[in-house]
């Protein structure tokens, strides 16, 4: 397996501006020799990341992003709140510092307060956060990551890359019990909406392509806001608007395993471009347009959109050349929000979507929604693609015109150098042969969807693709029968898209477009379709 088939090479990153591809003698824009760990739900993530902030010394780095940040969200029980831990690193003499989202307003179903406070707290304590809104109108800083280093004690550096949040709602396991400090959300989730989400755990050289994502944000000289309104709040609030500098980067750590990792990013093109990205970058999409070109056998996704004809055309263009593709799209039965315009301006969407990857793949393609043993339906924030075996992605990024266009976001490309030896050992047909990781992965998050207690059975993507089948409908016909007998194992039923009316479409879709689902694209890009 050759890593440039999969994997985007510089100059196809289309981002010159970015040191992230001139960082290494071999001019690779990807590292080698990683350990990477997916930790499936926000209670191991949050476990994980606690741990790894506790051990920190005086002297020692920590970097983070976010879209929101809950000061009093609870990462491992009593005395974990994420507010308390990173004040209590910063006292210690950890170098914390980081770039929240400054948020649109509260009333609009934000976090404008939450995130400020966050950055209050760390402030006090002696860290250094700066809410940022260096975004286009409408936009949002949505990457969410954790770098750790530690000069002198290179082996405990590691880097969090993934989809979730340090906010409420996030801290949900395998149960899907939902998070008790939770968000409101559309009533059909409930008042302890369950949650399904992963994160990544990078250690190797990866780590310090994360770091120098968060450098180049960070040493951005632009202002942190160009609103006078927001300027005026800052002022008010006597908040930091001003980066310090930070200490030099640190040498990547030493390879220590056999995966082979991409940064993939998202950033708009803006009036008052990014130094880093000054007409945007958008690999997260030619990421993805490059991996869909080598898929055969089965794209197995899980997103909380997957929204825009033309973002899903790539994933429509595989099935219609390649006869023998399967894919399964895993997504949430409701948006997150109900109301009477929020539903509809975020169903439309999808609707189209799901329209052309039907028209594309008929019955090789099969979408579904997940619920607990109790009936809730979880509401799945994973942003994860596995194609046949081989390139696994896991990040913020969404399948949507926003995420791979007009939001800041990070994703990981990994492809392991460790062939899986199970059957079949090369379900593409193309050579590349299964990779563990991938293929973990995807047996990982299948057999809890399923509630599988022989996963090795998943292997083959066929027989995957045809439980999943069997799974949602058996599960489908004892709701539809009204739940007389025991409940069939698993907890998958197919998504059913719902039925827009005309006026509604024409009513929502502007709104689709403006609101929701916005293009961040320079105009020639627009024009050709392309990114």
């Amino acid at each position: 397996m050759r890593p440039d088939d999969w994997l985007l090479t510089p100059g196809e990153r289309g981002n010159p501006a970015t040191r992230l591809d001139t960082r290494r003698a071999d001019g690779h824009a990807w590292s080698t020799g990683n350990d990477v760990r997916a930790l499936v739900h926000g209670s191991a993530y949050f476990a994980a990341l606690l741990a790894a902030v506790r051990d920190q010394q005086a002297g020692d780095l920590l970097f983070f992003t976010d879209w929101r940040g809950d000061p009093d969200e609870l990462l491992d029980g009593p005395g974990s709140e994420i507010g308390a831990v990173l004040c209590d690193a910063a006292r210690r003499g950890v170098v914390v510092k980081g770039l929240i989202w400054r948020s649109h307003l509260d009333r609009l179903q934000f976090s404008e307060q939450e995130n400020r406070h966050l950055g209050e707290e760390i402030e006090a304590a002696g860290g250094e956060c700066l809410l940022d809104m260096r975004v286009r109108p409408g936009g949002a800083h949505h990457q969410k990551f954790v770098v750790l280093r530690h000069p002198g004690r290179p082996e405990r550096d590691v880097a969090f890359v993934g989809g979730i949040d340090l906010c409420h709602s996030r801290r949900d396991d395998a149960r899907h019990t939902g998070d008790p400090r939770a968000l409101p959300m559309a009533a059909a989730y409930g008042p302890r909406p369950p949650w399904h989400d992963v994160q990544l755990a990078l250690r190797g050289p990866a780590v310090g392509d994360v770091e120098a994502t968060f450098r180049e944000r960070w040493q951005d000289p632009s202002p942190l806001s160009r609103s006078p309104l927001s300027r005026l709040r800052a002022l008010v609030h006597h908040e930091d608007t001003r980066a310090d500098p930070l200490p030099p980067q640190p040498p990547d750590p030493e390879p220590r395993g056999t995966m082979t990792v991409q940064l993939l990013r998202t950033y708009p093109a803006r009036r008052h471009g990014y130094p880093f990205a000054p007409d945007g970058e958008r690999s997260v999409a030619r990421g993805y347009r490059k991996a869909l070109a080598r898929a055969r056998s089965l794209i197995y996704l899980e997103d909380q959109y997957l929204w825009s004809a033309e973002v899903v055309a790539g994933f429509a263009r595989a099935l219609a050349d390649h006869p023998a593709l399967r894919m399964i799209a895993v997504l949430p039965a409701h948006p997150d929000q109900d109301g009477r315009l929020a539903g509809p301006m975020n169903e439309l969407g999808r609707v189209e979507a799901l329209r052309v990857l039907r028209g594309a793949g008929g019955r090789r393609f099969a979408a579904y929604s997940v619920e607990n043993h109790a009936g809730t339906p979880v509401y799945v924030h994973a942003k994860v693609c596995v194609i046949d075996d081989v390139w696994a992605s896991v990040g913020s990024d969404n399948v949507n015109r926003r995420s791979w266009t007009h939001d800041s976001e990070l994703g990981c490309a990994v492809l392991d150098e460790t062939r899986d030896p199970r059957e079949p050992r090369d379900p593409g047909g193309l050579g590349d042969g299964a990779r563990a990781f991938a293929r973990d992965l995807r047996i990982e998050l299948g057999a809890e969807h399923l509630d599988h207690d022989a996963p090795d059975t998943l292997c083959d993507p066929l027989t995957a693709f045809d439980c999943f089948a069997e799974s949602a409908r058996a599960l489908e016909a004892w709701h539809r029968g009204g739940r007389r007998g025991p409940r069939p194992p698993g907890r998958l039923r197919p998504y059913t898209a719902p039925v827009l009316g005309r006026a509604t479409t024409v009513a929502v879709r502007p709104l689709q477009r403006i609101v929701a689902d916005p293009d961040g694209r320079p105009r020639s890009l627009r024009r050709r379709a392309d990114y």
